[in-house]
């Protein structure tokens, strides 16, 4: 156990600006966001800011009639917040690993659940995977990020990145998938077999399949929050 003095501990831990722009990760955990006007993060996820900033959750009917029905389906775990004003806004989400992408003219899927802030630039739309409703309890949603812009997303532990090429598909556990690209549109699939063997109703008897040309990002975790109906 390391033992500091007081002065020692924060030197060692204050935060320091780097320097890097609107996203700036001050710990592996932790997104610093230099606030001058606006940006979307996930409701809840604020830890600490200075500053004038307003906090205001997702409006239902902040895009329209067609969203307050699939806000509705989806429940709360895709909610958004906007945060206004300036200052310094520090967001976390459960201790979990924090990566920042920059999208140019690009859109990426992220599990509604792995979402944690992003540019106002950034075009967002909440999507149900319908498909799957009856397989998973409140089925399984995602948010489609589009644009040029910064947005940041989380995982447990280490993500890593696997590339899908035509012929050659990658067959996940939607419980473990973060993030995929745009251009791709998985398809849910049962392993009869898997489930058996399980003997009864499991996350792992339910699989993503990707197809085609793109990339999904995947966690060393099983996210708990998604349950299966018995």
């Amino acid at each position: 156990m390391n033992r500091y003095s007081i002065d020692e501990f924060i030197k060692n831990t204050e935060q320091v600006d780097k320097g890097e722009g609107f996203f700036e990760l001050e710990t592996p955990r932790m997104l610093e966001v230099n606030l001058d006007s606006l940006v979307w993060a996930k409701a809840g996820s604020m830890v600490a800011y200075h500053g004038k900033i307003k906090f205001e959750r997702e409006g239902v009917l902040e895009h329209g009639i067609g969203a307050m029905f699939k806000k509705a389906l989806t429940g709360e775990g895709a909610a958004l917040m906007k945060a206004t004003g300036q200052g310094k806004l520090y967001l976390a989400d459960s201790g979990k690993k924090i990566i920042i992408l920059h999208l140019q003219n690009e859109s990426i899927y992220v599990n509604g659940n792995d979402l944690l802030a992003f540019e106002p630039t950034i075009k967002h739309e909440v999507k149900l995977m319908r498909k799957v409703a009856g397989m998973m309890a409140g089925g399984l949603f995602n948010v489609r990020c589009e644009g040029t812009g910064l947005v940041a997303i989380t995982a447990h532990y280490e993500p890593l990145t696997l590339r899908v090429t035509p012929g050659k598909p990658i067959i996940t556990d939607p419980n473990a998938t973060v993030a995929w690209s745009g251009n791709l549109q998985p398809e849910f699939q049962t392993d009869i077999s898997l489930k058996t063997f399980i003997g009864r109703g499991s996350g792992e008897s339910i699989q993503m399949r990707f197809e085609g040309d793109g990339f999904v990002i995947i966690q060393p975790y099983e996210e708990s929050y998604m349950q299966t109906q018995s």
